[in-house]
């Protein structure tokens, strides 16, 4: 499915869901007890790539764990919350926190936890392995999967057309 255009020309900052989609939703556990997550190199760089041009970034998770915590730290996101299934409060409390609007947010998530926020924001996205509830609403499935380039994809979209490209002049 082809990206609408003009839902991604009002987005001004991208929130994300961490298992699943920055990840491939594989945890196992590490020598020193804590649970560890693989994350992709190419989505930290179309991340970082968002930040340097002015999007403001954000991560909604259901899951409080060390490694979540140090790659968010490492990407220098702006906002984070962390350890609550019902995403409904951290989403308010960042349009709070951040002056902006749902109407100029992107969000990727891939199960039904994220399905509030990605009703409501301006433009949504999941991942190829998403439930069908979650495929069946958004605006964006990506072609790759989750942990394995499909942030970067959307960061590539929102680069390429959301609200501050046009501002910088910003290409692809």
């Amino acid at each position: 499915m082809a990206p609408d255009l003009e839902k991604l020309k009002k987005v001004k900052m991208l929130i994300l869901d961490v298992d699943g989609v920055m990840t491939d939703c594989r945890i196992f556990l590490g020598s020193d007890g804590e649970w560890k997550r693989m994350f992709s190199i190419l989505d930290g760089v179309g991340i970082k790539r968002l930040q340097e041009h002015g999007y403001k970034t954000a991560v909604i998770t259901g899951s409080k764990a060390k490694d979540i915590q140090a790659r968010v730290k490492v990407l220098g996101i702006d906002y984070f919350f962390e350890g609550s299934m019902n995403k409904e409060p951290s989403f308010q409390k960042l349009q709070q926190d951040s002056g902006l609007s749902p109407s100029e947010m992107a969000y990727v998530g891939d199960d039904f936890f994220d399905i509030p926020l990605l009703k409501q924001v301006a433009f949504s996205a999941t991942v190829p392995g998403a439930i069908e509830e979650v495929k069946n609403m958004v605006d964006y499935t990506t072609v790759r999967s989750g942990g394995n380039g499909a942030v970067r994809e959307v960061c590539d979209l929102i680069f390429q057309y959301g609200a501050l490209s046009q501002v910088k002049g910003a290409k692809a």
